[in-house]
């Protein structure tokens, strides 16, 4: 059991060193991207695509539910040839909804498709400039502050978003300052005793002794 912690222990130290060894930084992606003209018309191309394919599903989703309702008014109605055949009917009409729906929204699917297509090459952009930045700063790893990964916390001094940025011809003035990030402000010292001649210590007033 000893040999267990003592192992885990020695694992935990050297992760730690290794992560302490290397020099890292983070840049906020989202906040790129929202910069970048040709990104925003790329994702309003595929919000249109995938706004279309989602009205085609609502529609074949409500042509199953105008059958189902027509089937229950006239239910009473059909002979069980006829009632087999409706219900046959309507279950071909949703089966073929939701497979039209997985060939849109499904893993890999038209909509992830459509998206590399269009999204893809910008994102490519960022990426070069992104190794570019990580080359010239030397730095061994950068985290996407706006992706799953969570941070806590972390020093603006470490945030290379603007260096991306500027590798990609963008504006940064809303973002960060990176000299000032990088400047420490110290509080103004008030002034000693000492710094005012008329406050001296050997100033005190003394009374004579009767």
């Amino acid at each position: 059991m000893k040999t267990r912690w003592l192992l885990l222990l020695l694992q935990s130290v050297l992760i730690t060193y290794s992560v302490s060894a290397q020099k890292w930084g983070y840049m906020d992606m989202e906040f790129v991207t929202s910069k970048m003209p040709e990104y925003q018309k790329a994702q309003t191309e595929l919000d249109k695509f995938s706004d279309r394919w989602a009205k085609e599903i609502q529609d074949k989703y409500a042509e199953v539910d105008r059958l189902q309702r027509l089937y229950q008014a006239e239910e009473v109605l059909l002979t069980d040839e006829m009632k087999r055949k409706r219900n046959q009917e309507i279950s071909d009409k949703e089966r073929e909804a939701r497979e039209y729906n997985n060939k849109i929204f499904g893993f890999e699917g038209m909509l992830f498709q459509k998206k590399k297509e269009l999204i893809k090459p910008v994102t490519d952009q960022v990426y070069k400039a992104v190794e570019r930045v990580c080359r010239q700063r030397r730095l061994d790893m950068l985290v996407d502050k706006s992706s799953e990964f969570v941070i806590i916390y972390s020093n603006p001094v470490h945030d290379y978003t603007d260096y991306v940025m500027e590798e990609l011809g963008l504006s940064t003035d809303s973002k960060n300052n990176k000299d000032a990030a990088a400047t420490v402000n110290t509080p103004t010292n008030k002034p000693s005793p000492t710094d005012n001649p008329k406050s001296t210590p050997n100033n005190k007033t003394t009374n004579k002794k009767q």
